[in-house]
């Protein structure tokens, strides 16, 4: 669908003019003669961009800014100024106008300035789409779950995503820390600004401080230029130090200072650079364990650890493994006719303890649509790993302790864990037991286990 511009000026001629050129772009145009035509009109309908002369008859572009601004803040206003009313532009940009143009027009740098103002209103608008869509159904895009876990990370995120506070998410390595560092930035007001997203323990600790920060040409062998680093490249927006407990204490130090000073020095620089960027970070270390041990500073984790995001690991959340499948599935078989995976191969799949987490099942699940002869993955296509926790004989997974057991304690353990893999629904932990529903269900009762129980 094609943009929809407002031209508001009182010369005919330079409303022709423009949209002439502007339809021949394929923009949707309408014109007014003034600023009240213009008020009535918007009334009517809304515009993407509204490209207002700033010396009017009657009503001043200056005033139908103000007027248009204080009904909707977001509403993208390029104002057009003649020579020597430069300054008066300026002014309007500062009370909110996206950007000013010069006349005598030059078409390129109108059609450059539009295409980029356009732009800006794509995005808010996916951003507004996003916001309703978390208030709707309290889901991430791209992040699959319905067990209560899931369910409480997408409720921190949907909360805490508008605001500037920084972010500490915690998780075991695969469970998808990155794509939720994303939607906090997607559904934040940097979204229409950069995202980087950085893993510590990939960068040699010699090289972590330029990579950040950036350097100057001659800071050290081989800086035969000035590069920017990450934190100046994502001004505005947000990033993403992966596995910052792989970070050294030295180059925390150097972080700290840019988090409190918000001002970052390339390596080699003299000048201290100003940055606005919202740092969201995470770890699959136990920080304060690293703190105790004098491996990670405790100012810095105050600091990054002002909303903690706890991810949990999908064995802890066996509920979302028929989603999951499911969604894979639908993503990697392509024209391969694969259609599912069959009951013993999602068995296989449900009791697994997936030490890989989310990445791991992808990984399975891709491996399998490759080595499937049917429309079903089987059991013979997942990894021999998978089957490894059920003997071929049926035999038990593990040895008896010498000193035996306590069938009954062990009975109830082990409905415990398989009500929580199944978040606490009975009809979904039963064939994890080999039950019935009504054997399940009397078995619950007789051991006093509460639905909710492995919640």
């Amino acid at each position: 669908m094609p943009a929809t511009i407002l031209i508001v000026d009182d010369e005919r001629g330079q409303r022709e003019i423009l949209q002439t050129i502007l339809e021949a772009e394929r923009y949707e145009t309408a014109t007014a003669a003034g600023g009240q035509e213009a008020l009535a009109l918007l009334d009517e309908r809304e515009f993407d961009v509204i490209l207002t002369d700033l010396k009017m008859q009657g009503m001043s572009g200056m005033e139908l800014l103000e007027r248009l601004l204080a009904a909707d803040p977001q509403q993208c206003i390029i104002m057009m100024t003649a020579h020597g009313t430069v300054d008066s532009a300026v002014e309007a940009m500062k009370k909110g106008a996206f950007d000013y143009l010069e006349k005598p027009l030059e078409r390129d740098t109108l059609l450059l300035t539009l295409r980029r103002a356009v732009e800006r209103v794509r995005l808010l608008k996916e951003n507004r789409a996003l916001h309703k869509k978390l208030e709707e159904t309290g889901a991430i895009p791209d992040i699959i779950g319905e067990h209560p876990k899931m369910k409480e990370v997408f409720r921190i995120v949907t909360k805490i995503a508008p605001t500037a506070s920084t972010v500490l998410i915690q998780g075991e390595s695969g469970t998808g820390k990155e794509l939720v560092a994303s939607a906090i930035h997607e559904g934040s007001p940097r979204a229409d600004k950069p995202f980087f997203a950085i893993n510590c323990a990939a960068i040699p600790e010699t090289l972590m401080e330029s990579e950040l920060f950036g350097h100057e040409k001659g800071a050290f062998t081989g800086a035969s230029s000035r590069e920017i680093g990450i934190f100046e490249a994502a001004n505005g927006g947000t990033v993403f130090l992966d596995e910052i407990g792989e970070m050294s204490v030295a180059m925390q130090a150097k972080l700290l200072r840019a988090i409190q000073a918000k001002e970052i020095r390339r390596v080699g620089g003299k000048v201290n650079i100003p940055v606005d960027v919202r740092i969201v970070s995470a770890t699959n270390r136990d920080l304060e364990a690293e703190i105790r041990k004098g491996t990670f500073r405790e100012d810095l984790f105050y600091r990054l650890n002002v909303i903690r995001i706890s991810l949990p690991p999908l064995r802890e959340r066996g509920s979302d493994i028929a989603a999951l499948t499911d969604f894979f599935v639908g993503k990697y078989r392509g024209d391969t006719g694969v259609k599912g995976l069959s009951r013993a191969a999602l068995k296989l799949l449900m009791n697994y303890n997936w030490p890989g987490n989310v990445r791991q099942l992808e990984s399975v699940i891709e491996r399998g649509i490759l080595m499937a002869e049917g429309e079903l993955i089987e059991p013979g296509d997942l990894p021999a790993e998978i089957g490894e926790g059920v003997s071929p004989g049926g035999g038990l997974p593990f040895e008896l302790p010498a000193d035996g057991i306590q069938f009954e304690e062990l009975e109830k353990n082990l409905i415990i864990k398989a009500m929580e893999r199944a978040g606490g629904v009975i009809a979904k932990a039963a064939p994890l037991l080999g039950m019935s529903y009504k054997t399940l269900q009397y078995r619950l009762e007789k051991f006093g286990i509460a639905r909710d129980q492995g919640q």
